[in-house]
């Protein structure tokens, strides 16, 4: 599980993160012109996020000139991007989503599933170079992740859990196939939790799975 955590400018959090192997994931909010570096200046492996969360938490709508100054900056070398989503917006989400993608086409992109939608309403939109990011609540989260899983597998497409900080959610994760999360935690943490939250995915890794299919 390829685990990535909120970028972080703290040198030693930035150590601690690239010792356990941590990709960044950068949001409008954190992106100041450049490609995000660890703390001797390299290059950090990186993907992009769109910021809809943290406008949501602050009750702002979508900042879409912040968003696309990140998308415009660092798009050309990103892992993949999350496309303009609405939390919790269902098709509304999915619809905003989609159209964005439309005229995008410098790296892999992820739709943030949302309440409300189902695989038969996402997978129309879904390609090689178009995956799934499993967002909405925690609720909806649990519940379907298991869902996601088989139409990424039988789809053979990019499958990444959002916002994933705790151990339960990790093992959800494991048991629907899950390729990638990230967290905050890792990183507001990074010197204590980093290196545990590594463990926990080798540990779930290693251990043997009759998965979802």
């Amino acid at each position: 599980m390829i685990l990535y955590a909120s970028y972080t400018r703290g040198a030693r959090s930035l150590d601690a993160l690239r010792a356990s192997n941590f990709r960044l994931l950068v949001t409008p909010e954190y992106y100041r012109s450049r490609a995000p570096y660890w703390s001797d200046g390299s290059p950090a492996p990186y993907a992009l996020d769109n910021g809809a969360y943290g406008c949501h938490k602050r009750g702002e709508p979508f900042n879409w000139p912040r968003f696309d100054a990140l998308a415009d900056g660092l798009g050309d070398g990103a892992d993949w991007i999350v496309a303009p989503d609405i939390l919790g917006g269902g098709l509304e989400s999915l619809a905003m989503s989609v159209e964005w993608l439309k005229g995008w086409d410098r790296c892999p992109v992820l739709i943030a599933v949302q309440d409300g939608m189902r695989p038969l309403d996402v997978r129309p939109h879904l390609s090689p170079r178009v995956g799934i990011a499993v967002g909405g609540t925690t609720e909806f989260k649990e519940q379907t992740m298991v869902a996601w899983g088989r139409l990424a597998h039988e789809m053979g497409i990019h499958l990444h859990a959002l916002r994933v900080n705790t151990l339960r959610r990790l093992k959800i994760c494991r048991g629907a196939g899950v390729v990638s999360v990230d967290g905050s935690r890792a990183s507001k943490f990074a010197e204590q939790e980093a290196a545990l939250i590594k463990q926990w995915a080798d540990a779930l890794s290693a251990q043997q799975t009759l998965g979802v299919w």
